[in-house]
């Protein structure tokens, strides 16, 4: 590249998590391994996510030359980055895509705003990296099953009551339940020693269906759980009791507010979350993996808008044959493009830069007075006030993460 591209090609970094799908099942290494050819996949190993932003844990490089992302970034900041991410969004790359190809459940977890993950940086910045908040967006690339949010306040009440075996993680004298009394029920689940949370478990799975009202699916959840994590983790309790459990369809997305719980549990997804790596976790992770539980539950958020699915799902406008998923946050918005045979469509420059992955499909990009050549796999950077134009002989679909 010179120094006057505004357009130009990634390759990300792909990790290796646990609960990634092993070898060639996982979505994100094959994505990662079409523009590395030289990558080897290795069957007997876990690959979870491709990371495909600036961040310096897992960070893209120029295919063209192998410089970090971030070093061209800040080199050229006035052409790639723009004025309204350099005076309002920190003068660096504001979000952090990637692709997640999920076989297990991901740990329990949240990430702390603004006023917490500063404090936290600061009082320890080997694991909390930045100061930054996270909330975030997943678009399924496949079915995606997910716990996010909680469930509406009277559905965990009327659970807790038909059930005695629940009814210790309760404050004494509680009979109407308020968001403290989540909290805290939440905060007794999380410690239980791992005796109670086996004898709840197991009483669980004996519940019967009248008991159960329509969350009858927590007798199909657990025994999968059990399998991934045993019958003695705390999160298993906490998703399966007093959180939503949502089943998504390929273009359906959902947005994590910051300090929003949730665990993705299985699926292919595009993620974009502000420029963090701030995490906080509380289950479905070895104990030793867990952060302060006191410090967990004080932080959770349980906003009545945040009591339901629907306060999960992130909705999309059709502008041609592009969906825009625009989260209530200033970081980002996520546009995901669809063309089947011989189509093409033109997406509109933008003020901020934007990352674009071709999830599926070939084609080519009409941009900055250039052409280049689309496949799956590819990933481009494009600087703000670059209109596109993307044609495909065969189908494509491509998403794009951008500064609106």
């Amino acid at each position: 590249m010179t120094r006057t591209d505004r357009v130009f090609q990634l390759v990300g970094s792909c990790n290796n998590y646990p609960w990634g799908k092993q070898g060639e099942k996982s979505l994100a290494v094959q994505l990662h391994k079409k523009t590395d050819p030289n990558f080897e996949i290795k069957n007997d190993e876990f690959y979870s996510e491709l990371w495909f932003g600036d961040y310096p844990d897992f960070p893209a490089r120029v295919l063209e030359t192998g410089e970090l992302l971030q070093d061209v970034l800040q080199k050229h900041k006035d052409e790639l980055l723009g004025k309204k991410v350099i005076e309002e969004l920190g003068g660096q790359l504001p979000f952090l895509p990637k692709i997640l190809s999920i076989a297990k459940a991901l740990p329990l977890q949240i990430h702390p705003n603004k006023e917490l993950a500063a404090k936290l940086h600061k009082e320890d910045p080997e694991n909390f990296t930045d100061p930054n908040h996270k909330p975030e967006i997943a678009v399924a690339l496949s079915k995606f099953e997910v716990f996010a949010g909680w469930k509406p306040l009277e559905e965990v009440q009327l659970l807790f009551k038909r059930l005695g075996v629940l009814r210790q993680f309760v404050p004494a004298g509680i009979e109407d339940w308020s968001e403290l009394t989540l909290r805290e029920v939440t905060r007794s689940l999380l410690q239980a020693d791992e005796k109670t949370v086996k004898s709840v478990e197991e009483a669980l799975a004996k519940a019967s269906k009248e008991e159960l009202g329509k969350q009858t699916y927590i007798l199909d959840l657990l025994p999968r759980l059990q399998d991934q994590y045993g019958a003695t983790d705390n999160g298993s309790l906490v998703a399966l009791l007093c959180m939503n459990f949502l089943v998504l369809d390929a273009g359906d997305a959902i947005y994590i507010p910051a300090d929003g719980i949730h665990a993705y549990l299985s699926g292919d997804i595009v993620e974009c979350m502000a420029r963090s790596n701030n995490v906080l976790n509380a289950g479905f992770c070895p104990p030793a993996d867990r952060n302060n539980i006191d410090m967990f539950a004080d932080t959770l958020t349980f906003k009545p808008s945040t009591r339901s699915k629907d306060s999960v799902i992130l909705p999309s406008q059709d502008q041609g044959k592009v969906k825009i998923y625009k989260p209530p946050m200033s970081e980002f918005d996520m546009l995901r493009l669809s063309l089947f045979q011989g189509e093409g469509e033109d997406i509109e420059a933008h003020r901020g830069p934007g990352v674009m992955i071709i999830t599926h499909g070939n084609g080519t990009m009409l941009a900055d007075g250039k052409t280049f050549r689309l496949k799956e796999g590819s990933i481009f950077f494009v600087a703000p006030g670059v209109k596109v134009r993307i044609d495909s002989p065969g189908g494509l679909e491509a998403h794009m993460a951008v500064v609106a």
